[in-house]
């Protein structure tokens, strides 16, 4: 229960971050007056990317044991080559998570946000991203990775 509710905490830091980070949703035209300018603008009929998929990657080791910057940048790389690899390209942007831990202390730590759009998710492609996740949790001995999908935050146990 403890675990929960410190993943619980996180989530929320994290997603505090992204209220700087401009995240793209798809909207139906019918009713919404955002789509409607968009079906009316030059953007009408352009390429786009429906999806996102983001990998929350911590810069620590069993949850509070900070990595150096090297280390954590060679993890942040992996990530961008492996969501470049299946999606074309990914970003990084760079983030600060917070909980409180049992004893009430704030307990912070960088994070990087790597993220990349996707015409389309299949299963397949979940998969993957998810079993790299996996992988990443193990790599840094973490309770939990967050991977995000549009919108939607998830806890890879």
């Amino acid at each position: 229960m403890k675990r929960k509710g410190w993943l619980i905490a996180f989530a929320a830091a994290l997603l505090l971050t992204l209220i700087v980070v401009p995240v793209q949703q798809s909207f139906s035209a019918e009713g919404n007056p955002t789509a409607t300018a968009i079906t009316q603008s030059g953007l009408n009929n352009q390429f786009h990317l429906d999806h996102v998929v983001k990998i929350y990657v911590p810069s620590t080791v069993k949850g509070d044991i900070p990595i150096t910057d090297a280390a954590h940048q060679k993890f942040v790389d992996q990530a961008l080559t492996k969501l470049s690899g299946w999606f074309g390209g990914a970003t990084a942007i760079p983030g600060e998570g917070a909980w409180v831990d049992n004893n009430k202390t704030l307990i912070k730590e960088k994070v990087t946000i790597v993220y990349a759009f996707a015409e389309k998710l299949d299963k397949d492609s979940l998969n993957q991203v998810v079993d790299y996740a996996k992988k990443l949790k193990e790599d840094l001995a973490q309770s939990a990775i967050s991977l995000e999908v549009d919108g939607k935050l998830y806890f890879i146990e």
